[in-house]
């Protein structure tokens, strides 16, 4: 079982930067790989980053490409999330969540359906002022 813990959200004026955080227990962290979500009001959870156990692969939204830099430090079993750049439509709570990827496909599985992620945090909220 993997337990994920959120932190760095807050409220950041439009152009500026945050950078969040995913603290997950468990030995086998390193295996996973893990991925953020977001959900705003009234919408659904969307996804917006992923990166593989080795972080040798990484995955975005097209509408975080270049604004949003996915990383992992399974030193740490801690994985960031980035963002520069934030426009009020970046504004959400922030979730990460693990995915067990099947057996060979740990090198390029970063998955963007919210059915493929096995354990998910409570959520961080960004709040973007214009």
């Amino acid at each position: 079982q993997v337990q994920l813990v959120e932190s760095g959200g807050g409220v950041v004026q439009a152009g500026g930067s945050l950078r969040l955080s995913c603290a997950a227990s468990g030995r086998t962290f390193s295996t996973y790989t893990m991925g953020w979500f977001r959900q705003a009001p009234g919408k659904e959870r969307d996804f917006v980053a992923a990166i593989t156990w080795n972080a040798g692969t990484t995955g975005y939204a097209d509408s975080v490409k270049g604004r949003f830099t996915i990383s992992r430090d399974n030193g740490k079993n801690t994985v960031y999330l980035q963002m520069n750049n934030l426009e009020p439509e970046d504004a959400a709570v922030y979730s990460c969540a693990a995915s067990l990827p099947p057996p060979g496909y740990g090198n390029y599985w970063t998955p963007t359906s919210r059915a493929r992620y096995d354990y998910w945090g409570q959520g961080t909220q960004v709040i973007v002022s214009s």
